[in-house]
């Protein structure tokens, strides 16, 4: 990307590169660089580009220049423009960014989601939206009650749809988008361009433009990657020396119950940590998020879910305390950190019965980590995550009373507060309530705490 190039030499609307310099944001993302001018220009485009990339901003834009270029009456139950995310996070983190490039052109949007309670979604359509913000679930409940109607969609953004695929979604996208003007514009942007995407592409998009700002397998560039080879006994001692350094660490792991596990583990050591994954219900979802943001907690443990929804800045560490299976999977943890060009380190541990698949699967993610065989206290760990340790005290919640599902009441104190010694049992604080749902977790929907930033999604 050339260093003259600039939101207004892409073809931005003034109104809109102003809206973006009052928020610092001057110089486009290579993602942005490549597809904005055909986007703008009214092309189908298919872009690939990994989580951090700025892709969010390269969809907004040209969605915003088209509908503020053409107003129309607001209608009720009949948006002109539709944006598909997979998840509840990532659909609240996308309107986010949404909000304040669309107010000023007198836009107004509504987010769709399960989890939560419908009447409050109904109502704003019923109202009349320029914008629909969704999750595949719950907006087919309410094209099937009549609530949404996507005769007037002018544009369609379908965000992250290699992990649509991979949540089983595409059927639902599909029905989906047949009930969208064959004429309008279509922008669909992914990780991954395989052949489960190649089948929404050509039923879908019209003469489409490619672009690939980087390669799918290739890290970003400024990430460092290493591989932790512990024993089974120094497992959790690593993670919580890692944990407890200075600055905002994600932790994933492979199933809900050991998200929750380890987060209780770590808040009885004495370092605050909260969870993310699908068995939150939508409050406790928006509290742990809120404590994370704020810095209250500087650990968030999460499942793969929460790798496409979760936006923070300045993550340093992202630490893969149970390896994913897959090399893509890989590459989305690892976006958390090193976003839009920032350094970042991302830790794999292993064990010594997953030697053989962690080699496969960072053969697989085209990265060559530096291997160290550590026990607690080695010198890696400082490297890794400077600072002096803190072990102060974990975050507490009361467990909600029955039925409430309000993922338990906040207390006022800490817990596990252990004078900065690293040893010692790893007790079970009280922690969240769980909440089903049609649309919460793996499921398509519900909401997260979502935060705009720089240079967008």
């Amino acid at each position: 990307m050339s260093t003259d190039t600039t939101f207004s030499t892409l073809g931005v609307p003034t109104a809109l590169v102003a809206i973006l310099a009052d928020a610092g944001i001057t110089t486009p993302t290579p993602i942005q660089a490549a597809t904005l001018p055909d986007s703008l220009a009214g092309r189908d485009v298919l872009g690939r580009g990994r989580t951090g990339s700025g892709k969010t901003y390269a969809f907004l834009l040209p969605l915003l220049t088209r509908l503020s270029q053409s107003p129309a009456p607001r209608r009720p139950n009949r948006p002109r423009a539709l944006i598909l995310a997979p998840t509840r996070e990532l659909a609240v983190q996308i309107d986010t960014a949404l909000a304040p490039l669309a107010k000023p052109l007198g836009l107004t949007s509504q987010t769709i989601f399960g989890g939560v309670g419908q009447n409050p979604q109904v109502q704003g359509l019923r109202a009349g939206v320029d914008i629909v913000v969704a999750c595949p679930g719950r907006l087919e409940d309410l094209m099937g009650q009549g609530h949404v109607v996507l005769d007037a969609i002018e544009i369609t953004v379908l965000d992250e749809a290699d992990h649509m695929a991979d949540l089983g979604f595409l059927p639902g996208v599909r029905r989906i988008m047949d009930k969208t003007p064959r004429g309008g514009q279509r922008l669909l942007f992914s990780a991954t361009l395989d052949g489960a995407i190649n089948v929404l592409v050509k039923r879908f998009l019209t003469n489409p433009v490619t672009h690939q700002a980087d390669s799918a397998q290739s890290p970003v560039s400024t990430m460092e990657h290493h591989v932790l080879h512990v024993s089974a006994e120094a497992h959790l001692p690593v993670i919580l020396d890692l944990a407890a350094a200075p600055g905002r660490k994600v932790v994933f792991t492979r199933t809900k119950h050991r998200a929750k596990k380890l987060a209780r583990q770590l808040n009885a050591s004495g370092v605050p940590a909260v969870e993310l994954h699908g068995n939150l219900s939508q409050g406790a979802r928006t509290r742990n998020m809120d404590d994370f943001h704020s810095g209250r907690a500087q650990t968030l443990v999460a499942t793969d879910i929460a790798a496409r929804g979760i936006h923070v800045d300045d993550v340093a560490l992202v630490i893969h305390a149970d390896p994913p299976v897959e090399h893509k999977a890989y590459l989305h943890r690892s976006g958390r950190t090193a976003r839009a060009g920032a350094d970042g380190t991302v830790v794999t541990m292993m064990l010594d019965e997953q030697v053989r698949d962690v080699r496969d699967l960072t053969r697989k993610a085209g990265i060559k980590p530096t291997m160290t065989r550590v026990q607690p206290g080695h010198p890696i760990l400082a490297k890794l995550a400077p600072g002096e340790r803190s072990y102060a005290g974990g975050l507490v919640r009361e467990e909600a009373p029955s039925g409430g599902g309000g993922g338990g009441r906040r207390t006022s104190g800490r817990a596990g507060a252990r004078g900065g010694s690293r040893s010692g049992r790893h007790g079970s604080p009280a922690g969240e309530t769980r909440s089903a749902g049609r649309d919460g977790g793996a499921q398509p929907g519900g909401a997260g705490q979502g935060r705009g930033t720089g240079r967008g999604g």
